[in-house]
């Protein structure tokens, strides 16, 4: 067997059901699940009508690359979602659809690490812990970004030592992050890039999350719109990665994509060509009309701006918690250690959350989850709701 598998943590999740064995809710409360970020909203029937208008093209195989529609569709969002110069995006050369963002975050780090320099993959911590395996599997080691409420929760790159630096070939951000829904600015990201140039390394800025915001006026930015801004129109070093699960309520679709530097694009689509991973024809066709529509994905801020109002409202008075930048997550901080808080939390209100020490390591002497739970408000208005005014319960007999 592959030496690196052994490197692996258990998945969050696991975790989880281990930190909840043995313990028995309250059987006269329905359970609450927060603690997976998968969309509940209901899949738009449009994109289910072109799922079964297209299932005749099963027949076919799919190309790696995607259809030429798929990719135009998604070049001319990318430019009106993003203002990108025209003709700064060729769908033929700048754009690649991907099953989902998983497995391209993980794959895109085994087709560009070079696992003969001794390399270092940087990322967030708390994290997505993709990134981390992603590492390992490469043959790097991963170096921890701690995000904490003194850095407003997104990582402080003038504390990385240029020999951290001269060691990296790949950096993982997650704008909005997850779990902590942070934002990082035009001109964080532009610093970024000025530091790629400075020590040779791709970003990969993992964007899932960047239509879900409160403003309306106020979209994120991301990676590639920054690079347009300071003249890099060829996105040199800058790779992002989007997908449909969150934005347009899909997540089992697993239909994303990754768009930038052309070059590395080029050797990655390589990659996939062996790797296995192309869309199927339904799921192209779905993804196509998914990418032309926005109707939905308005809806879909609005659901989830009602949910994080009421929330807020109930547990603010007695939680360290605020409204994340973007995501659909609340990254709140506990009275009591992060783990104790979730068992209490199932075992007497029937509600689950994630512990944060669950998504991050112990880096540079500490842990910066610890002592959080996320909060993902993806269940209906009603449940959400409900599963505030238990928490608040419960943290009233805490304190």
């Amino acid at each position: 067997m592959n030496p690196d598998l052994y490197r692996l943590h258990s998945y969050p999740f696991e975790k989880l059901t281990e930190l909840k064995a043995g313990l028995t809710p309250p059987s006269d409360k329905a359970h609450i699940a927060l603690s997976i970020g998968e969309p509940k909203h209901a899949t738009p029937a449009f994109i289910l009508a072109e799922i079964n208008a297209h299932l005749s093209q099963l027949s076919q195989y799919p190309l790696t690359k995607g259809t030429p529609v798929l990719r135009e569709a998604i070049t001319q969002w990318l430019k009106k979602r993003f203002a990108l110069p025209v003709g700064s995006i060729d769908p033929e050369r700048h754009v690649l659809p991907v099953s989902g963002t998983r497995e391209a975050l993980f794959s895109f780090a085994q087709a560009v690490i070079d696992r003969r320099e001794q390399p270092l993959v940087m990322m967030p911590n708390p994290f997505y812990q993709i990134y981390e395996g992603a590492a390992f599997l490469a043959g790097a080691e991963p170096y921890f970004l701690n995000t904490t409420p003194e850095n407003g929760y997104l990582p402080d790159f003038s504390a990385v030592p240029p020999s951290v630096f001269q060691r990296t070939q790949l950096l993982y951000i997650c704008t909005p992050g997850n779990p902590t829904g942070a934002v990082m600015s035009e001109a964080a990201l532009q610093e970024l890039i000025a530091l790629a140039d400075r020590h040779d390394f791709i970003i990969a800025s993992d964007e899932c999350y960047s239509e879900l915001y409160p403003d309306e006026a106020h979209p994120p930015t991301g990676l590639l719109a920054a690079a347009a801004r300071m003249g890099r129109t060829n996105y040199e070093r800058c790779v992002v990665f989007h997908s449909l699960s969150k934005r347009s309520n899909v997540p089992g679709l697993r239909s994303g994509f990754v768009a930038g530097d052309a070059r590395i694009l080029e050797d990655f689509l390589r990659y996939r060509t062996y790797h296995g991973c192309a869309l199927s024809p339904p799921t192209q066709a779905a993804s196509v009309a998914a990418w032309r529509d926005e109707a939905h994905v308005k809806r879909n801020r609005d659901l989830y701006r009602e949910k994080f109002a009421a929330v807020l409202e109930i547990l603010q008075p007695v939680m360290d918690v605020r409204a994340p930048d973007a995501s659909f997550y609340l990254w709140a901080r506990t009275p009591i250690d992060d783990q104790q808080f979730t068992q209490r939390l199932f075992a007497e209100q029937n509600v689950t959350v994630l512990p944060g020490s669950f998504l991050s390591r112990s880096a540079h002497g500490v842990n910066p989850g610890a002592n959080h739970v996320r909060m993902a408000l993806v269940a209906s208005v009603q449940e959400c709701v409900e599963a505030a005014h238990r928490i608040r319960d419960m943290i009233v007999t805490i304190n």
